[in-house]
C-alpha cells in the first residue's frame, strides 16, 4: 500500500487497453479493488474519486462487477481516493502521462472493526447534547432549516441488536426556523396543526445491519394524524464518555418524507398558487444515549 506523495508513473500496458484512442492531452488510468485479507476476492461496492491539484473532483464513480474502473483523463498529477464501507480508505497521488496508461494494479482495501455496539438494556436520548433537524424547500428556491427544539426518547438495546426498539416523541409546536412569525404558521392548522396534534412519534423495532457501521431504523411515523411506515438511514457513532465519566453512544440518521403522505397538502396556499415548500422533507438525527438511570 502506499500512501499521498508516493507517486506512480504511467506504464504503458499491453492488450485491448493499448488500442483505445485517447486524446491528444489524456491519458488512461485503471485498476481493480480488491479484499486486503483475500486478494483474489474484488470489493465491487467501493467507489473512487480522482482530485486534481486544488482538490477539485474530476471524476467519482464506482466499480464494474470485478472490482475494476477505467478512465480517461487530461494528463496531469493527481490524488486518487478509494473508500467502501467497513474498508480503511486507499489514497494515494498518480500521474497521468499524454497517451500514457497508468494501471494502478490491484489495490487492497483492508476490514476495520465496526465500532462495540452498546450493552443490552434501556438507554435515555440525552437531549443537550442530541438534536432533531429538517431542511425544505422554500418557494421551490431556497432551502429552510429548521429544529425541534423538545423531544425525549428511550432506546431498549436487545441481546441481538437486531431485536432492539426506539420511541422519538417530538413537541410539534417546538418547531424552531428562527423566524417567528413563520414558526407560528408552521404551528397552525395550515401545516403541523399542533392544536390538534400536539406531538410526532417515531417507534422504531426493526434494526436491520447493512454492513460496517450503518443500519437501518424501520418504524412508524405518526404525523399530523397519519401513521406511516419511515426508515432511518442510520450510521452508528460508536462508544465514548462524558464529563461525569458516564458511558454514552451516539449516532446520525437520516430520512425523507412526502408531505403528501401525512395529509399535509396546504391546499389553501396551493390554490393561490403559491408553492410553499417541495414535496418532500430531509430528516436529520445526531443522538446521544446514556443508560437509563436506575430509581
Amino acid at each position: 500500500m502506499f500512501g499521498f506523495g508516493a507517486k506512480r508513473r504511467a506504464r504503458q500496458a499491453a492488450g485491448p487497453l493499448s488500442t483505445v484512442e485517447v486524446p491528444p492531452t489524456a491519458g488512461v488510468l485503471s485498476g481493480r479493488i480488491v479484499d486486503g485479507e483475500q486478494r483474489d476476492e474484488p470489493v465491487r461496492h467501493a467507489e473512487f474519486t480522482l482530485s486534481d491539484s486544488l482538490g477539485r473532483t474530476v471524476i467519482e464513480g464506482g466499480l464494474d462487477p470485478y472490482g475494476s474502473f477505467v478512465a480517461t483523463v487530461p494528463a496531469g498529477e493527481y490524488r486518487f481516493a478509494v473508500s467502501a464501507e467497513g474498508r480503511r480508505p486507499f489514497r494515494a497521488s498518480v500521474a497521468v502521462d499524454e497517451g500514457g496508461h497508468t494501471d494502478l494494479g490491484d489495490l487492497p482495501l483492508d476490514s476495520v472493526q465496526p465500532p462495540m455496539l452498546p450493552a443490552p438494556g434501556d438507554w435515555d436520548v440525552e437531549p443537550a447534547h442530541s438534536s432533531i433537524a429538517f431542511t425544505a424547500r422554500h418557494i421551490g428556491m431556497a432551502r429552510v432549516h429548521g429544529r425541534f427544539n423538545l423531544f425525549a426518547g428511550a432506546v431498549r438495546i436487545a441481546e441481538r441488536m437486531e431485536e432492539s426498539a426506539l420511541h422519538v416523541v417530538i413537541d410539534a409546536a417546538s418547531i424552531d426556523t428562527n423566524v417567528p412569525a413563520r414558526d407560528k404558521h408552521l404551528r397552525s392548522p395550515d401545516f403541523l396543526d399542533a392544536a390538534r396534534f400536539p406531538t410526532l412519534e417515531f417507534y422504531g423495532d426493526r434494526f436491520a445491519h447493512r454492513g460496517g457501521s450503518h443500519w437501518a431504523v424501520t418504524g412508524a411515523l405518526s404525523l399530523h394524524g397519519v401513521t406511516r411506515t419511515v426508515t432511518l438511514d442510520t450510521e452508528y457513532l460508536g462508544l465514548g464518555h462524558g464529563m461525569e465519566g458516564e458511558t454514552r453512544a451516539a449516532c446520525r440518521a437520516v430520512t425523507e418524507l412526502h408531505r403528501d403522505d401525512f395529509t399535509v397538502s396546504w391546499q389553501t396556499m396551493l390554490a393561490k398558487g403559491i408553492a410553499v415548500v417541495g414535496p418532500s422533507i430531509t430528516i436529520e438525527l445526531d443522538i446521544q444515549i446514556v443508560p437509563k438511570a436506575v430509581g
